[in-house]
């Protein structure tokens, strides 16, 4: 049985691709909000029995929650055989332990809440860092797409003699794998986070040997751009071709993306997972199988009749 789609809003134009590629059927609804800024949502479609899969990207995610909530709690209620959640951006990774004594560990808080509402999460590229996976912290199934061969299929169809550059160490697995799909040859820097803004770039290594090729640098997700700006300016300093700048989650908050080709980027690019004028590299292919294959898995929660 072909899982029905349910876009939240903002996340229209994936949803319809991802129905387009699976035959699925969308399920609509009506959500607005009152005067004094509560949610009214209603689900228009007969959901009854069926597997849904709700498409929400999580950027902006203190905003998003609780509609997102009242979405799959309705869902249930209506008699849904399961509900999953397709996230292509997973908000609320990177504080994953105390920094500092009393501070909430904000990744583990989150995971606990869409756990309790959803049966199998499907998401790209999350920013795991210190943790091996997401089952550390999500109790329901969960499954990873990698974007790496999209951006690796993007570079080798639109940039002429690339070098992938990575920002950092721990960038190096997957950095290594697009430039292996490229293929072409790759380099990882170093950086020091001195604040939420304030970043810093090891020197440039030795490119002598690279002279000619474009630099395409590479992160998984571009918030503030400080990474990207100052690497950018290495290069131009360094002589070195106006650079690409891909992102898997392209988020560009306050003015980051006009200060990135401020900086002298020759082009920014990103994946649809949040809907930006910088997509270019769609996550469909990578994405309907594993909404085939958790929505046709049981579901993880009992089921509720609702009120």
């Amino acid at each position: 049985m072909r899982p029905m789609l349910l876009a939240m809003p903002g996340n229209e134009e994936l949803a319809a691709s991802l129905r387009q590629a699976l035959g699925a059927e969308p399920v609509t609804l009506a959500m607005r909000r009152f005067p004094d800024a509560e949610t009214y949502l209603r689900i228009n479609s007969d959901v009854n029995g069926c597997a849904v899969a709700v498409v929400c990207t999580l950027q902006d995610p203190d905003a998003r929650f609780l509609p997102l909530v009242f979405m799959a709690d309705t869902l249930r209620e209506l008699g849904t055989r399961s509900v999953g959640l397709v996230a292509p951006y997973l908000a609320y990774m990177r504080q994953d332990r105390r920094f500092q004594a009393g501070e909430a560990i904000t990744s583990a808080s989150f995971a606990r809440l869409l756990s309790a509402r959803f049966d199998w999460l499907l998401t790209v590229d999350p920013h795991l860092h210190r943790r091996e996976s997401l089952a550390e912290i999500y109790t329901i199934p969960t499954e990873i797409a990698q974007a790496a061969p999209l951006l690796a299929e993007w570079i080798r169809g639109q940039v002429q003699d690339p070098l992938v550059v990575g920002p950092d160490s721990e960038s190096e697995q997957w950095v290594r794998a697009v430039a292996e799909a490229v293929p072409c040859p790759h380099i990882v820097l170093e950086k020091t986070r001195h604040g939420d803004r304030d970043v810093s770039v090891s020197p440039l290594p030795d490119l002598s040997g690279l002279s000619g090729r474009t630099p395409v640098l590479i992160d998984d997700i571009v918030s503030s751009a400080r990474t990207m700006i100052e690497t950018v300016k290495l290069l131009r300093v360094a002589g070195r071709r106006a650079p690409v700048c891909l992102a898997v989650h392209g988020l560009f908050t306050a003015g980051a993306y006009e200060a990135l080709r401020e900086a002298g980027a020759a082009q920014i690019v990103s994946t649809n997972s949040v809907p930006h004028t910088s997509n270019a590299i769609d996550l469909t292919p990578i994405l309907t199988g594993p909404v085939s294959r958790l929505a046709a898995a049981p579901a993880t929660h009992v089921r509720s009749s609702g009120p």
